[in-house]
């Protein structure tokens, strides 16, 4: 696919560029929203008011705009924590009709981008204030501006140029921002449970021009060892004998096995894919007992699982994996009588489950192209992590990432990416619209 430029499109590249201090201002507004990722339970914050800025901003564009609140998540959902609510935390989409009514001829593409950051704690190691956009030494700091407001603002300048500029797409354009993708995923979900399609979608993460078709998927499981409680320090007699079990002492073989695990998983044929890491299993969380002269009468391990996404299986869940998992490291500890008698309890959390794209796929291959126009050379990838365009995938709408730099500030502390990155996204977002969708007349 050619990297050349026709003539509107040079015009829509200059425009774009000519945008930097509106891109810089927009993002700055997303930025000051506190959209802190939440826990179930947790009070909305203000998720209502960036996505209505965002919908007001679509809507003088023409789009036909709307904010989703999603019924709570069930109480038998495998996927999200159950009872997790929308309440003042909406999902926008927002529709840019194309010109092709009938859709003959065209194809339509969805935007999609996550509102939602992580923490900024320990907010006093930052060196400037994170819930605003501070420019340092060629960077743009704060909270999100790389993962991913500065996408979602670089996709809203990219349709903002269009229409300024008065190009016609064929096909629709989809825009969809949504919550809770760092703690659940639960919001891209729910917009693709409520209909949220195209023919083929990009998800402006920070992946520096990298085409990220594939990910990894992950579960959660907490294994529970049972002890005994007794004095730690009167001598105890054998517990057959009614003595005293430490809990954490018994944590100890399943550690061992979960270890064998992911040794054999690094080697395995099953758990070979050309752009992601093999499955890998790591303890996380560990809680034990209650005083410190009693011995522990529980201990519970909580780890991340991540599987590949071959491991699927026919229902789209990650169920083979459980199963491998729980019988390996049961098995392992059979042969202690304790466990016999006291077996280990698993609690499975939620599924988020992988998904991949062929790198031929022919949107992957226009936003490649649209890049190496601008001079970002690209190239397919795959994120260990898990992102919401696996969602997306499985739900129809073939998704990968694409966005600016900063994938490695993600998550920390004095978060960054470049405004020549971003401006360089909303040119390359407003490429691949025209020469996906088509332009009307062209």
């Amino acid at each position: 696919m050619s990297n050349a430029l026709s003539t509107p499109e040079e015009r829509v590249v200059a425009a774009v560029r000519e945008r930097r201090d509106e891109l810089v201002a927009l993002l700055s507004d997303l930025v000051a929203c506190d959209t802190t990722a939440r826990h179930k339970g947790d009070p909305p914050r203000d998720e209502v008011k960036l996505q209505e800025l965002l919908a007001a901003r679509l809507r003088a564009c023409g789009a036909e705009a709307r904010l989703l609140e999603p019924p709570p998540i069930p109480d038998d959902s495998r996927f999200f924590p159950s009872g997790l609510d929308f309440a003042g935390r909406p999902q926008l989409v927002a529709t840019l009709a194309g010109a092709n009514a009938d859709g003959a001829g065209s194809r339509s593409l969805l935007l999609n981008g996550h509102i939602d950051v992580v923490s900024v704690e320990p907010r006093e190691r930052w060196s400037s204030e994170p819930f605003a956009v501070t420019a340092r030494e060629g960077r743009l700091h704060g909270r999100g501006v790389a993962d991913m407001k500065g996408g979602i603002a670089a996709a809203a300048i990219a349709v903002e140029t269009l229409c300024r500029l008065g190009v016609r797409l064929a096909g629709d354009l989809v825009f969809c921002t949504v919550t809770d993708e760092e703690s659940s995923g639960a919001g891209g979900w729910s917009c693709a449970q409520a209909g949220v399609r195209a023919d083929a979608g990009i998800a402006m993460e920070p992946t520096d021009f990298e085409t990220w078709i594939a990910c990894r998927g992950t579960l959660t499981p907490t294994i529970t060892v049972e002890g005994r409680a007794g004095h730690a320090e009167i001598r105890q007699p054998h517990w057959t004998a009614g003595g005293a079990v430490n809990a954490i002492e018994k944590m100890l073989p399943v550690y061992e096995a979960i270890k064998e695990l992911r040794e054999d998983w690094r080697t395995r044929p099953d758990q070979r894919h050309p752009l992601l890491s093999p499955g890998d299993m790591v303890p996380t969380i560990v809680k034990g007992g209650t005083w410190e002269v009693t011995y522990p009468a529980s201990c519970d391990l909580t780890c991340d699982i991540t599987y590949l996404p071959g491991r699927v299986d026919a229902d789209g869940t990650g169920r083979v994996v459980e199963r491998e998992v729980q019988e390996r490291i049961d098995a392992a500890v059979a042969s202690d009588p304790w466990f016999a008698e006291h077996p280990l309890q698993w609690g499975w959390a939620e599924d988020f489950v992988p998904a991949e794209m062929p790198a031929d796929h022919p949107l992957v291959l226009t936003a490649a192209a649209a890049a190496g126009a601008l001079g970002r050379p690209s190239r397919s990838a795959g994120l260990d992590s898990w992102h919401d365009a696996a969602t997306f995938t499985r739900f129809g709408t073939p998704t990968f990432s694409f966005g600016p730099a900063g994938t490695e500030s993600a998550h920390t502390i004095d978060e960054w990416t470049t405004l020549d990155s971003l401006v360089d996204l909303a040119a390359a977002l407003a490429l691949v619209a025209m020469r996906w969708c088509g332009v009307s007349g062209g």
